[in-house]
């Protein structure tokens, strides 16, 4: 297991003190973090490929590893045209990921609001987003980069979704990015999911949350959420790092944070929790 801590995590930081891409890969190597997830928020690294140079370069000084390289999409687009320009969008970001030198890519493949995620819906565009995810897993695969889907944006986020698409897909190039904490957005329990996903892994998130109080955000059938320190919220946390290291899975795991307190600390705080569990069970 490598544990280390997406760059999303630190978005808190960015906004209250400008920390840079490059501050966090040298901040994570500082806090003991033996990877980082880059996800591009705030800059573009097709639109400026000397930073993919920049962030390279940092984590090599820095002694630290680029585990995977996250970005948004959504293939439902509308029109044909709009689909095959998101096709090609993505195929760019790959060309990125190249540039950065991982091996991992995550991709979303759709987002719809909650109105219009149902069986019916998500059968109606199946076909449509096996055959985006295949294109770039394909693209993506002749350079040994592994493409992934997350459990993310209500709409594939349950595991049974996730996995049908992983195994539709059916390329050895094409995996699932697991957050172990986002199942409960669409009100499935982690614990289960986590179980019924864990074989198809590429990259596993940790993320955890509490009930409602302030920050607050409503899953997809009306329950309440807000997000946690790894390992300070209502998630077996024990039970879920036991499936995965059971499972034999013994790759990145990243620390994602969506609480209320300051960013910095929760992540320090989730690091040593996620590591002592790890050892303990």
């Amino acid at each position: 297991m490598k544990l280390g801590v997406s760059s999303y995590s630190l978005q808190g930081a960015a906004e209250r003190e400008g920390m840079t891409i490059l501050d966090m890969i040298r901040w994570t190597a500082e806090l003991g973090g033996e990877h980082v997830e880059i996800v591009p928020i705030g800059f573009d690294l097709v639109e400026r490929p000397e930073l993919a140079a920049q962030i390279r370069q940092t984590a090599e000084e820095a002694g630290i590893e680029l585990s995977n390289y996250a970005i948004g999409a959504n293939f439902m687009k509308g029109t044909e045209t709009e689909y095959a320009a998101e096709i090609e969008r993505v195929m760019k970001h790959v060309d990125a990921a190249r540039q950065l030198g991982v091996t991992r890519m995550r991709h979303d493949a759709a987002w719809r609001p909650t109105d219009e995620i149902s069986v019916d819906d998500f059968e109606r565009d199946f076909e449509a987003l096996v055959r985006a995810c295949r294109t770039v897993a394909e693209y993506a695969g002749q350079f040994g980069i592994v493409t992934s889907v997350e459990n993310h944006g209500y709409y594939i986020q349950a595991s049974e979704r996730v996995g049908r698409l992983v195994r539709a897909v059916d390329r050895e190039h094409f995996r699932t990015t697991l957050d172990v904490g986002n199942f409960l957005c669409v009100d499935e329990n982690p614990s289960i999911a986590v179980r019924n996903n864990i074989p198809l892994a590429s990259m596993v998130h940790v993320k955890d949350s509490r009930n409602p109080g302030e920050g607050w955000f409503k899953t997809a059938y009306g329950n309440y959420l807000r997000g946690a320190i790894a390992g300070h919220g209502d998630i077996d946390m024990y039970e879920i790092i036991r499936i995965v290291k059971r499972s034999g899975y013994d790759g990145y795991i990243s620390i994602e944070f969506e609480g209320m307190e300051e960013c910095k600390s929760a992540i320090k705080i989730g690091m040593e929790n996620i590591r002592r569990i790890w050892d303990e069970v």
